[in-house]
């Protein structure tokens, strides 16, 4: 049954993509005709755009991939700053920045992961110059001076040797240039914002030129933190990047990079979205503060700033040599990123968590080589490669209670009706002595530390088969190996959470009858003489009826945590496989052709590499240790190995690998003032890896099969000599075909959380000249992005939608530019003109059951950018 809400949403989707065509077919005749007017006009024609990210040099229109291109222009007047920005111009490509500023999740027609767990790469390969930057911390610094920035859609593992199972974004920079040349920019805007990037290119000798160029940004926060007088989401970074373009000889290139950014900035500010329970007790019996589910006036209280430090370098080495029959191109990389962030993670002034730290480190090194053939008058064109990938990971971690936590736990549990049970317990545990002293204490917690080695290996091919003039058969191959060794050990100090209510039970009521349950001599003798009474004291110390402890279970928060490797989890995987793709492509004439293609991907197993790490069920079958003595169907590996710890649950080490495939059926028209592209697909990803906050951590697991079927184009139109108009929309229908064994049960048949089923963008430029032969511009995009589910969990989407959020998406950003002759240029920016309110990014606050926490958009930003090109 369709309800009035769900017809409404279908209604409006239809309506916006009813516009759009409309509108984008009615110009398909105008253009056309103003061609026929005066087709050998140069000046009016749209611009030809190429296309490397497919490892040939090919134009858009001939490229038979669902692409979009971003070129240096756009990304000048649009001011676009880094990879988050891109989303408003390409609606395929959605980037989600969540509780810091590593923290980073790109997705592509709804496929993607990555953020919050440096055990999981992304489902969404980034490339820069060729590079792969494995991890969100490598991604998201200011774009460089960049040509273009490219976005392949769907799977292209045959092109890739690592992790493009849901599609590729690849940023090709500007190479050095053997003609002197540079640039100044100064940029300043709102919230105090100042930025400043400078580049300078030329030659050193006859075959050798040099670049270099450096960028600071540094902005106030857009939001106040209350309790410590900060700003909180400002901008503070900087990063320098030199290139050496080495020419020997004619058909020998070599092209070397050295770069490094820093990030150290307080980020991100987490609104309350709905106040639950738990509010009460931290205002009113702690005293500390919450600003209550009012999110969009960015004002916050924390009882410290967080940490968001970050530093990324690397330098790389890309050789060409051109042959008569094929050019070898060979490129290594070596990389390196930090990670330094800590949070109060409760969110409120309120000293619950002193610190809930993060360090991680990660050392990269690839190594790409392909040979492309270069004969073009024949019927084949081919080309085959290899790439080799190592890369260490280390995590140490910290989360520790603070001051507050045991006035905060002990109104927890007089909240549930057992007031006093911490002290209580600990007189009856330790002695009179003890009460105060052991439970909720300051301090306690988990120290963590985590570590991933991975190598990999892949050889990839592809070969054109030219049929006819007009028919291009393309088959790819990919054979993918890829083995991890993962470790993960914690340290529990958190005494409560170390105490077992069904075991304290048991010994207690063995106690009544003057037995020693802690006595394994004692418990052994009593169980062989009376099994049917142990049983019987067993069941109720499992049942919550008649032991009231065991509502005390849910403040039990850091259990203590089963190392591994051990005697029974080895903490490897060792993946392979073999992914193709097929293709047929056909110029109806030189204005427009159609393709159709059939690809497969590969993403390798990813460890859960944080406190939410369980053991497997075949590993491990949950109970208290007194329970499982007497039942034999209890046991279980790493029960017999003698590992099993109090409160042990199961879940996943990691998720085994991803397989995607998608179907796909292209039209591309390019005339000379009109370019329509235009996708329909059927994409799937079986064994998708979810990644799901809880609460405390991060629970990660297969997806059965989640799918995507769509349509998407976008188009460019030249409506008269001096207005260009872009129009680009993907519609789809996200779905859980089959996700049983997820954090919130079973959710197939629901819409994944965070993919919105509509996108659009809109963008139109007019160009004009002064008659003092001033260049200027005007320009304005818009971005609309349907509104989608939070979570997964239908208890918290309930909760959230209870306070009105949404995430629909509605910017209108603009610019206005004027550049002169000699080089210098004026423009006048605004992004969020409107103002708009929606919320990014909804979670579970962390301690504090029924309250709902969340990432309010970024406000109205603007400013005025000056240029001197030289």
């Amino acid at each position: 049954m369709i309800t009035k809400s769900k017809r409404a949403r279908t209604l409006k989707t239809a309506l916006r993509f009813g516009v759009g065509m409309g509108a984008m077919f009615a110009a398909f005749a105008a253009p056309t005709h103003a061609q026929e007017a005066d087709d050998t006009d140069e000046a009016r024609k749209l611009q030809t755009i190429t296309v490397t990210a497919t490892k040939r040099e090919q134009t858009l229109q001939d490229v038979p991939v669902a692409v979009s291109v971003v070129d240096d222009q756009v990304i000048e007047q649009a001011e676009i700053i880094d990879l988050g920005d891109l989303q408003s111009l390409v609606p395929s490509l959605s980037v989600g920045q969540l509780q810091s500023s590593a923290n980073t999740n790109f997705r592509i027609r709804g496929f993607g992961n990555g953020a919050n767990n440096a055990g999981i790469e992304p489902s969404v390969g980034v490339f820069i110059d060729g590079v792969y930057r494995s991890r969100s911390a490598a991604q998201i610094g200011d774009l460089p001076n960049l040509q273009r920035v490219e976005v392949l859609r769907g799977p292209q593992s045959t092109l890739f040797g690592k992790n493009a199972s849901a599609g590729v974004i690849s940023v090709v920079t500007q190479a050095p240039q053997f003609d002197f040349g540079g640039g100044l920019e100064f940029t300043k805007g709102n919230f105090n914002s100042l930025r400043l990037k400078g580049d300078i290119t030329g030659p050193i000798t006859d075959n050798l030129a040099f670049s270099l160029a450096g960028n600071i940004n540094s902005r106030n926060g857009y939001a106040e933190d209350l309790a410590t007088g900060s700003k909180v989401n400002e901008r503070e970074r900087y990063g320098v990047r030199g290139q050496l373009q080495f020419e020997p000889t004619d058909n020998l290139s070599f092209r070397l990079i050295a770069d490094y950014d820093e990030i150290d900035e307080i980020c991100c500010v987490a609104g309350n979205l709905i106040n639950g329970p738990t509010g009460a007790i931290i205002q009113g019996v702690i005293g500390g503060q919450l600003n209550a589910e009012d999110p969009f006036s960015y004002e916050v209280f924390n009882n410290f700033d967080s940490t968001n430090e970050i530093t990324n370098d690397g330098i790389s080495l890309q050789g060409d040599f051109e042959m008569d029959f094929a050019t070898l191109t060979s490129i290594t990389a070596y990389r390196t990123s930090d990670l330094n962030t800590n949070q109060d993670s409760d969110f409120t002034s309120s000293d619950n968590l002193s610190q809930n730290s993060n360090n991680t480190e990660i050392e990269t090194f690839t190594q790409e080589i392909r040979l492309t053939s270069n004969n073009t008058d024949g019927p084949i064109d081919w080309m085959i490669g290899g790439f080799y990938f190592d890369e260490k990971v280390d995590i140490e971690n910290q989360i520790l209670y603070g001051d507050d936590f045991r006035l905060y736990a002990d109104s927890l549990v007089a909240a549930a009706g057992a007031p006093g049970a911490l002290s209580g317990l600990e007189a009856a545990l330790f002695g009179p002595a003890a009460v105060g002293t052991v439970f909720a204490q300051s301090g306690q917690g988990l120290t963590e530390s985590f570590g991933q080695d991975n190598t990999a290996y892949s050889f990839f091919g592809s070969v054109d088969y030219h049929a006819t003039d007009k028919l291009t058969l393309t088959v790819g191959l990919n054979y993918t190996k890829d083995e991890k060794d993962a470790r993960g050990a914690i340290v529990s100090t958190d005494a409560f959470s170390a105490v077992d209510f069904v075991d304290l039970a048991i010994v207690q009521t063995l106690a009544g009858l003057g037995v020693d349950g802690t006595d394994p001599a004692a418990l052994g003798a009593f169980i062989a003489a009376q099994p049917a009474t142990y049983a019987a004291i067993v069941a109720g110390a499992n049942d919550p009826a008649t032991n009231t402890l065991l509502a005390l279970q849910p403040l039990q928060f850091f259990p203590q945590f089963v190392s591994f490797p051990n005697a029974v989890e080895n903490g490897k995987s060792d993946d392979s496989d073999v992914t193709y793709s097929i293709r047929g492509a056909y110029d109806v004439n030189d204005n427009f052709n159609v393709y159709l293609s059939y690809a497969t991907g590969f993403k390798a197993s990813s460890w859960n590499l944080s406190r939410d790490s369980r053991p497997f069920p075949a590993d491990f079958i949950p109970a208290s240790q007194l329970t499982a003595i007497a039942d034999p169907s209890l046991a279980s590996p790493l029960r017999s190995a003698g590992l099993a710890t109090p409160n042990l649950t199961t879940g996943t080490r990691f998720a085994e690998p991803e397989e995607s495939k998608v179907w796909e059926i292209g039209v591309k028209a390019q005339f000379d003032r009109f370019a329509f592209n235009m996708a329909l697909f059927d994409q799937t990803i079986e064994g998708f890896q979810s990644n799901v906050f809880t609460g405390t951590g991060f629970a990660l697991a297969n997806a059965g099969k989640q799918s995507a079927k769509g349509l998407e184009f976008d188009t460019n139109i030249q409506v008269t000599d001096n207005f260009d108009l872009v129009f680009a929309g993907t519609f789809i229908d996200p779905v859980y075909d089959s996700f049983v064994n997820s954090a919130s049960g079973d959710i197939s048949g629901q819409q994944p959380s965070g993919i919105p089923e509509t996108s659009t963008t809109v963008a139109g430029t007019y160009n004009f000249t002064l008659k003092n032969d001033w260049d200027g511009y005007i320009r304005g995009d818009w971005q609309y992005t349907s509104d989608a589910p939070f979570f997964d969990d239908s208890a918290n989407e309930a909760l959230v939608r209870s306070g009105g959020y949404t995430s629909e998406v509605n910017l209108l950003n603009g610019s206005i530019g004027l550049s002169s002759p000699d080089g210098f240029s004026l423009a006048v920016w605004g992004r969020n003109l409107t103002d708009e309110e929606f919320i990014t990014t909804a979670f579970p606050s962390v301690g504090q059951a029924g309250s709902i926490s969340g990432y309010p958009n970024q406000p109205r930003t603007y400013g005025v950018t000056l240029r001197k090109e030289f």
